[in-house]
């Protein structure tokens, strides 16, 4: 079972632009619906696979810190999708995917959100203004300082 982190970025963004932020090579395929879709297998270097897809209409929810219901429904958004295997997330696949997240953020102006699992809200970022949400999950990977931080 993979763990999965998930940035969107707001706005009609080229996948290949937020592919280069991300400073990863990618290779093109499709998704099931024939979306056009950017993908690495970054496992051995940074503990993740990395997907970029574009989309309109999309719609989003998660659990924010007090365990209410964040939504967020962007006209077109691209989904930089992050994967990662248990046995590699604390050591090698979050730091990495952290550090990859925060060229995309600073490459960038859109707003956006990091949701794990589908779940939990992480981050967001609108209107410029970057918010950490569940500090205790920044905490309990020592990341609250060194991460993402604009």
């Amino acid at each position: 079972m993979a763990i999965e982190f998930r940035l969107t970025l707001a706005g009609e963004l080229p996948l290949d632009q937020v592919a280069e932020l991300a400073a990863v090579e990618v290779t093109e395929t499709q998704t099931t619906s024939g979306r056009r879709m950017l993908s690495a297998s970054l496992n051995e270097r940074c503990g993740y696979v990395i997907d970029f897809v574009s989309g309109e209409h999309g719609y989003y929810d998660a659990e924010d810190d007090d365990g209410s219901l964040w939504t967020w429904e962007p006209k077109s958004y691209v989904d930089v999708d992050f994967y990662m295997r248990k046995e590699v997330l604390a050591e090698k696949g979050i730091p990495n995917m952290l550090a990859t997240a925060a060229r995309i953020l600073n490459g960038s102006t859109e707003d956006a959100a990091l949701v794990f699992n589908g779940n939990h809200l992480l981050l967001t970022r609108t209107d410029g203004t970057l918010r950490k949400h569940r500090q205790s999950w920044w905490e309990h990977h020592q990341l609250d300082k060194d991460a993402i931080s604009r």
